[in-house]
């Protein structure tokens, strides 16, 4: 009997990064602002982006959106190619695949529609062929998205008339209208107070919870990072780290949250160790590398170089 082929790397994630490259050229210069970056994020699953300014977080939500193209490695969004994609293809993915929130809320509505035409748009846009199954079908669907986001009082009012978190939240409905498998969104709070961006929290939730999508937030906003299960940092074009977090019961039946940060391994095997530790031990240039029976420890080289 022939042997089972090795399952594929992430074989049943909703999205793929394998050894991902993206180069930018810029007057003769080329940057790599994605270099090799690994990441799998599971079907249903709600995960925060963050890490500092040039990092390459940006880059990678833009490729996954299908906005930009990478230059080498693997990525696949909802067993969709990402690489290998026609124009035509990539339009259908943007429009049926993957849902797209920017910071900006004036950027992602349509200032003369109300609420509800901007959500019936997306449906509008995939199925040039109108009918009246189609018409109620679309009005089915935006009657359920305003419902489930808490909205329904705004659906015949336009942008202008919705306060910044009410845009935001007019927004994941229109990004949810054509049911994707993947929501996306670039800093969604960063232009609102905490208790405005709560509520935008708690609409991503909703649409995690009881709509099935799988969301991916980048963010600086330490209470959006901080109530998400798992939260990803990009550092240097590549995954550094990740803090998981899970609910804990003791024995009085009280409940808190646990979190545990990791370092992560790439395909390659590289890990990037935190600035902190390093500077804390001196490290620098090289170090040490030594494997017990359970782990392996990293300590400063105790060989300096000679004068």
């Amino acid at each position: 009997m022939a042997a089972a082929s090795p399952r594929a790397y992430g074989a049943d994630a909703a999205i793929v990064c394998d050894r991902l490259v993206r180069i930018f050229s810029a007057d003769r210069v080329e940057v790599q602002a994605l270099q090799g970056l690994d990441l799998l994020v599971d079907k249903g699953d709600l995960i925060a982006l963050v890490g500092a300014s040039g990092s390459g977080k940006s880059t990678l939500l833009n490729i996954l959106a299908g906005l930009d193209v990478p230059s080498a490695g693997q990525a696949r969004v909802a067993g969709c190619d990402l690489l290998g994609m026609t124009a035509k293809e990539r339009l259908r993915y943007r429009r049926e695949v993957v849902g797209f929130i920017w910071q900006q809320t004036a950027r992602n509505l349509l200032p003369f529609l109300t609420a509800s035409q901007n959500i019936a748009l997306p449906m509008q846009l995939r199925d040039e062929r109108r009918s009246s199954g189609t018409a109620k079908r679309h009005a089915a669907r935006v009657a359920e998205l305003l419902e489930a986001l808490d909205i329904g009082e705004l659906a015949h009012r336009r942008p202008a008339q919705l306060s910044g978190g009410q845009q935001q939240r007019v927004a994941i409905a229109v990004a949810m209208a054509n049911d994707p498998a993947v929501l996306l969104a670039d800093e969604p709070t960063g232009e609102l107070d905490s208790e405005t961006g709560a509520g935008v929290f708690e609409a991503f939730r909703t649409v995690n919870r009881e709509l099935g999508a799988t969301v991916v937030i980048v963010t600086h906003d330490p209470m959006v990072a901080g109530e998400v299960r798992r939260t990803v940092a990009i550092r240097d074009g590549r995954t550094s780290s990740e803090v998981l977090r899970r609910t804990v019961t003791d024995e009085h039946g009280e409940e808190s949250v646990s979190e545990r940060e990791y370092v992560m391994l790439d395909r390659t095997g590289r890990v990037q160790l935190p600035a902190n530790f390093l500077e804390a031990l001196g490290m620098e240039h090289r170090v040490a590398v030594d494997l017990g029976t359970d782990h392996i420890a990293v300590s400063p080289d105790d060989h300096p170089t000679a004068d």
